[in-house]
């Protein structure tokens, strides 16, 4: 005689271990991201451990494939699925609701068993968030590879910001970020607003430097975090959306720290001396070559900065360098859009 309990524990056993697989699948080729993947794979792994607890013999001896009146019910939009992304959402829901089904079951048979359900069901949203927030920022950082730095001062005219930041995405560049630290909130804001408006107009990333608040409430793309910020987690307290954030390392202990923060890319420098900030330390190509070893296992995006001109590019490059930062490059040059085009010309000639 067929035993009902058992057979939506093993229903839903199948139902959720095989969501985690795709959601495992989602995270290793279409995020290409390693912890993301391997938090995913855990998720699977504890849940088949727990499961161990329920006799398995008892759920294949109830299990009746033919006699499943569900197998056959569709619903509308079922299977509809337009892009991968969508495959993962679907089986994050399908994940998370099997989980609770087992737990809801299990309850009868081994509370602790449906206590441990529990706790996988709460690491699956988390997971889930984490996805989704890391392919927001996945799909606008790949395609950086010029990263300009523009500078503002209280007495700087922001007709003069925003052309410069016009030229520059007119030739070339793929993320801009404001760095604007004597103005009082309210000009920065509005300035921000202009900047990030404009930016999103052409299709280009928006940074704003330091102010996650400011950041948010211009509707930026992201915010960059220097070392004496606010951490990750606080600013993805304060987003409530997705937002890309990016945190300056200039050693390898601050960057082993950046990554466990959580941030979506990671300014590595300075490269070289830099006459926008000549009293930092210098990295050098050593540190920014150690950089790139430790995040190819990450998932988590580089920009290289510091000093960085048309003619030491190469050396960035030839190391494996994809993304650079550039500020006095073109601020200093007598003929941005030249510059920037220079720049991008060069970046781009070294993928051929």
């Amino acid at each position: 005689m067929i035993d009902v309990l058992y057979r939506i524990i093993d229903a839903n056993f199948n139902r959720g271990r095989e969501a985690l697989r795709v959601m495992e699948e989602y995270c290793r080729f279409g995020l290409n991201h390693p912890a993301l993947s391997a938090q995913a794979k855990q998720c699977r792994h504890q849940l088949c451990q727990s499961m161990k607890g329920v006799d398995p013999q008892k759920l294949l001896s109830n299990r009746d494939v033919g006699g499943d009146v569900g197998r056959e019910l569709r619903v509308t939009g079922q299977l509809q699925r337009q892009s991968l992304e969508d495959c993962f959402t679907a089986a994050a829901k399908r994940a998370s609701e099997a989980l609770r089904a087992l737990a809801e079951s299990i309850q009868t048979i081994d509370p602790a068993i449906s206590a441990a359900m529990e706790k996988i069901r709460f690491e699956v949203y988390a997971l889930e968030k984490k996805c989704v927030l890391y392919a927001c920022s996945k799909h606008q950082l790949e395609s950086v590879r010029l990263y300009v730095l523009i500078n503002a001062t209280a007495q700087t005219d922001e007709h003069k910001v925003l052309d410069l930041a016009k030229t520059c995405i007119d030739n070339g560049a793929d993320c801009l970020q404001l760095r604007a630290k004597e103005f009082c909130d309210s000009s920065l804001l509005d300035l921000a607003r202009k900047f990030t408006a404009l930016c999103k107009e052409a299709g280009a990333v928006s940074i704003i430097n330091d102010r996650a608040d400011i950041a948010i409430l211009s509707d930026a793309d992201g915010v960059h975090l220097g070392q004496n910020e606010i951490g990750v987690s606080c600013v993805r307290q304060l987003a409530k959306r997705p937002l890309i954030i990016g945190v300056s390392t200039h050693t390898l202990d601050e960057l082993s720290a950046a990554i466990d923060s959580g941030c979506d890319y990671v300014g590595i420098g300075p490269a070289f001396a830099s006459p926008t900030k000549p009293k930092l330390n210098l990295a050098g190509i050593g540190y920014i070559r150690q950089a790139l070893a430790v995040l190819e296992q990450t998932g988590i995006f580089h920009v290289a900065i510091g000093g960085i001109h048309s003619q030491n590019i190469p050396v960035l490059l030839d190391i494996g360098v994809r993304a650079v930062a550039v500020s006095s490059a073109l601020t200093h040059s007598g003929n941005p859009a030249e510059s920037c085009n220079t720049l991008k010309n060069t970046l781009l000639n070294s993928e051929q």
